[in-house]
């Protein structure tokens, strides 16, 4: 969590920050210099590479992060992307109360893949009770209007959900109701920061009126068949995941402050002053440093580090003893069960007493685009509106990596010629950056540094901007970079060059371009029937279906499956391959149309493998180059088919994974599954029974017609599938999220008939 700014334009009085116990912000920078947020993103990306770490999730917070204003912010994300992109998936994410959010905010938050959630408390009499300006004046309609932005077509990636903190004075069924019309992709409810020495306000006769306020709008949720992902509740459920308030997870959370200094959960500053502090800083202290603080430490344990009440109760797994600054009192600490103890376990008895269906239809979660999503692609297919969100995501991904790649080197000529374009020619620049091979160029131009010992990567811009210029039919001059003594045209060829020039001027010309190195000059014309010129060789496609397919074998950034990609197909090999793949795809609308429908929404690119006679038959995908499947050249239509819909699946999955967390960081589990003699990590299960899921629907719709092997196939594809499922759910190693989707998964299976006996 960066604390990016420590002031706030609000004057909330629940406000742990500003209205509690500890005030050190009064002692911090208004705001995150500039060399405390390279210093933090260096510590950060330090701590991912030396311990592999596969996704880094960092916070942007307050005070109020947004009063960073367009261009401050800008420069701590395109920082952020920079440092830790070479060495680890990045998970952007910001936390604000919404009154600063417009719409040149929400396209920067869309452009660096920062995922928004927004405080609000329901209804105007709810909200206003505490979350207002200064002078007193209610903070509801500027907090209404960013939700309304975020919830456009056009930057909804971004919405992340809402932060709601209760107040038991306030009306459940109003605040529950005012949050749902608001289309949260997640709502987290939270208690009120409290302690033992400043416990709780419990108007009214009961003695836990905060589990019977949230009792009264679980049912509610429940009985409206659950239309919005609500966290507490989920994570209450057994196996549910947990979150740092509820459940045994060790904590993960550390926080940077405005200053730089290292801290603890900043919850904390609602127990003493100074409770949340380390001693340590970025500038002289790793996150390794941070984490062995004993305040830290502690909260690693589990169980054990729980109170002798809280280890002795039956719902120690459930509760977790709750938040940790819930627990302080002076004299004995933390060593105490939290002060909400009598209100969480009659919490967890109530949403237990209160069934819930076993599998909600996915249309009772229409207003929920986190869960219709999930909802969508756990048919095993997914629709085209989801093929397009997901396509739209990644396109997102890659131009937050193109501006990481222009933020390292400075402005260049290309740069500029690629913004032209992208206002003159939206469609010819959005053509080329969904290329799946652009994104691998950038992520490896992106590693490429003498600490890193990765070969350098040419700088990709000048190449993506005359691909886009040519698609164009713009008149531009570029100095392009040689690779291998050739230049790649993403999406149209590449040109192998007489001599071993470091660069050359390429002038794009109307129907081809020209380019010159030193005295020698050469016109290439993109003519799909004349012979290509000498040294073109031109990205070659097929027509299926669903459009037009490219064969990419050509494109150096192809290699990026982590096994042998064939060089340049033979003109017969490659009409041949061409001729297999039309007819698989034909095979594929036969067998399952709502697969070939997937396909056609998505699946833009075929790399051909290289031959293997130990195992000839492979296929495989690659998690930065989404829209493209490798495959071995089977001549075999129907085979193809098979692998197509195959490695189709793990794409899609891939692309959801760099969206939502289907499972729970830093599992360690080894699940065994029938397909594979080694156990797999949680992850893998889930692609291989994702991808199981839609061969078995394959070889059920042969079955239909065939019987004979086809049926022995999706019998074994069936059980597979199954049993993986199965084991993931038994598990735990899911979040709500995850456990939703494979639960889905599973029901999809026996609504369809597939899991029939």
């Amino acid at each position: 969590m960066l604390k990016v700014h420590s002031r706030c334009d609000l004057s909330c009085d629940h406000c742990y920050v500003y209205q509690h116990a500890d005030q050190t912000w009064r002692d911090r920078p208004v705001r995150m210099p500039p060399a405390t947020v390279r210093a933090a993103a260096r510590r950060i990306a330090e701590h991912a590479r030396e311990h592999e770490v596969p996704v880094v999730h960092v916070v942007l917070h307050g005070g109020e992060p947004l009063l960073l204003g367009a261009a401050g912010l800008r420069e701590v994300l395109a920082e952020l992307r920079a440092a830790i992109t070479p060495w680890t998936t990045l998970d952007l994410r910001m936390q604000t109360n919404g009154v600063l959010l417009d719409e040149e905010l929400c396209r920067l938050l869309v452009d660096y893949d920062v995922r928004v959630g927004v405080s609000f408390d329901g209804d105007r009499a709810a909200n206003d009770r505490h979350r207002v300006f200064a002078h007193g004046g209610s903070s509801h309609d500027h907090v209404r209007r960013a939700l309304a932005l975020l919830r456009r077509p056009e930057h909804r990636a971004s919405y992340a959900g809402i932060l709601c903190t209760i107040d038991v004075r306030n009306d459940p069924d109003r605040v529950y109701e005012a949050l749902v019309a608001e289309s949260p992709p997640r709502v987290d409810l939270l208690l009120p920061h409290a302690t033992w020495d400043h416990p709780p306000e419990r108007p009214g006769p009961g003695s836990t009126p905060y589990a019977d306020w949230l009792g009264r709008l679980h049912r509610r949720w429940v009985d409206d068949g659950r239309p919005v992902s609500i966290r507490l509740f989920e994570a209450l459920r057994p196996g549910g995941g947990g979150t740092e308030a509820f459940g045994l997870a060790p904590a993960d959370v550390l926080v940077i402050e405005a200053d730089g200094s290292w801290e603890q959960v900043d919850s904390l500053k609602t127990t003493y002053h100074g409770a949340a502090g380390t001693g340590f800083d970025v500038f002289d202290h790793s996150v390794d440093e941070a984490a062995r603080h004993p305040g830290v430490a502690v909260r690693q344990d589990g169980v054990d580090g729980l109170c002798a009440t809280c280890r002795a109760c039956p719902v120690v797994d459930r509760c977790g003893g709750g938040l940790y600054a819930h627990r302080w009192r002076t004299g004995s600490g933390f060593d105490n069960p939290s002060v909400y103890c009598a209100d969480l376990l009659r919490l967890i008895d109530s949403v237990d007493a209160y069934p819930q269906p076993a599998h909600p239809a996915p249309t009772q979660w229409a207003d929920s685009p986190v869960d219709e999503v999930l909802d969508d692609l756990a048919t095993g297919h997914g629709s085209p509106p989801t093929l397009a969100l997901l396509a739209a995501t990644q396109l997102s991904i890659t131009r937050a990596l193109l501006a990481a790649c222009r933020d390292r080197v400075g402005p260049t000529a290309a740069w500029e010629l690629l913004v032209h374009l992208d206002q003159a020619a939206p469609e010819a620049v959005r053509v080329v950056l969904e290329h799946p091979f652009v994104r691998p160029w950038l992520v490896h131009r992106l590693d490429s540094s003498p600490r890193s010992g990765v070969r350098a990567a040419v700088d990709p811009l000048p190449a993506l901007a005359v691909a886009a210029a040519l698609r164009a039919g713009v008149a531009a001059v570029v100095t392009v970079p040689v690779r291998g003594g050739a230049i790649t045209v993403p999406t149209l060829g590449s040109l192998t060059l007489p001599d071993s020039a470091e660069s050359v001027e390429v002038t794009v010309l109307p129907g081809g371009f020209r380019i010159r190195d030193g005295s020698t000059e050469q016109t290439v014309l993109l003519d799909p029937i004349a012979p290509p010129p000498p040294g073109w060789r031109p990205t070659r496609d097929v027509s299926v279906p669903g459009g037009r397919l490219l064969v990419e074998d050509g494109d150096p950034y192809r290699d990026c499956y982590g096994q042998p990609v064939a060089p340049r197909l033979e003109p017969s090999a490659a009409r041949a391959l061409g001729r297999t793949l039309a007819e698989a795809w034909r095979i594929a609308h036969r067998d399952v149309p709502a697969h070939a429908a997937a396909l056609d929404g998505g699946l833009r690119v075929v790399v051909p493998l290289a031959p293997d006679p130990v195992r000839p038959l492979r296929s495989a995908t690659a998690r930065h180059a989404f829209g493209a499947v490798a495959v071995t050249p089977d001549p075999d239509p129907e085979t193809m088919a098979v692998l197509l819909v195959h490695e189709w699946q793990h794409a899609k999955l891939g692309a959801v994974l760099d969206l939502y967390d289907l499972v729970a960081p830093g599992q360690g589990t080894l699940i065994r599954v029938p397909w594979r003699p080694d156990p797999r990590p949680p992850e893998g299960v889930l692609q291989g029974v994702y991808a199981h899921l839609a061969v078995t629907q394959v070889w059920r719709s042969r079955a239909a017609t065939d019987g004979g092997d086809a049926s022995a196939h999706a019998a074994r594809f069936l059980a597979w599938t199954r049993d993986g499922v199965d084991a993931l759910l038994a598990s735990r190693s899911l979040t709500a999220a995850g456990e939703r989707f494979v639960g889905q998964m599973r029901h999809a299976l026996e609504e369809t008939g597939v899991g029939s006996g």
